[in-house]
């Protein structure tokens, strides 16, 4: 008698996803729209100047002059892969990072976010919470299966970000690129399709403005609220 070998489980009526489209993503406190050199390149570079620090976990950047982030912007606009965002503060009413697609494989039903940049009024608001939540939701209802974010693994405020927003710890990758000369260490989270009706609720109740007092700071914390939905923590943080 032939060994029984374990194998996956069917997908049931699965086909692949559409790529992004450039659909814009708007929401209570942040907007999303497609990265374009003549509208948001300026304003972007005013907000990053200065702050060479935000840049130090990419794998380009800093850029020391307006012409040259616009160069670099003009450069990657109309990319589909990585396809970036520019995102949109509502509450402070200005332009304060982007963030991107990238690595999409509908085949396989994974899509990532990456290359994230928010200048410093950006980091620790409402409207970058909302722009990541904007990005995961987009995912999973055009029907990906799994959400991947990656990070230097010695970039503990990405590491604590991921596991805020619920995503699930699954590693390490050793020695993964050499990233302006030095070494990276890649640490991975990620969320899937049976991970986002819990990881949605608890947005919703975060994001909803009964959640914030009268000085904006939150009531409940978000990593309380998506704690039980992760299926690993990461050990480091």
């Amino acid at each position: 008698m032939a060994e029984d070998r374990p194998i996956g489980a069917p997908v049931d009526g699965w086909s692949p996803p559409p790529a992004p489209t450039g659909a814009v993503l708007d929401g209570r406190y942040a907007r999303l729209e497609p990265l374009q050199a003549e509208t948001h390149a300026a304003l972007l570079f005013r907000a990053y100047e200065g702050q060479d620090a935000v840049w130090d976990y990419l794998p380009y950047g800093p850029f020391h002059s307006a012409a040259a982030y616009h160069r670099w912007v003009k450069g990657i606009t109309g990319a589909r892969d990585p396809f970036f965002y520019a995102i949109y503060d509502k509450d402070r009413g200005a332009w304060g990072g982007v963030a991107s697609y990238l690595r999409i494989k509908p085949e396989a039903g994974s899509i990532e976010i990456g290359h994230i940049n928010l200048a410093p009024q950006l980091q620790g608001t409402r409207a970058a919470t909302e722009a990541m939540v904007l990005m995961m939701q987009w995912a999973f209802a055009n029907g990906y299966r799994r959400f991947e974010w990656k990070c230097d693994a010695l970039n503990r405020p990405s590491r604590r970000a991921a596991e805020r927003l619920g995503l699930s710890y699954e590693g390490v990758f050793r020695q993964h690129s050499v990233i302006k000369g030095r070494n990276r260490d890649t640490a991975w989270f990620a969320a899937i399709d049976s991970d986002w009706p819990a990881l949605a609720a608890a947005y919703e109740v975060w994001l909803a403005p009964g959640n914030f007092d009268a000085r904006g700071a939150q009531v409940e914390r978000l990593s309380d609220l998506t704690r039980l939905v992760r299926v690993s923590s990461d050990p480091s943080l």
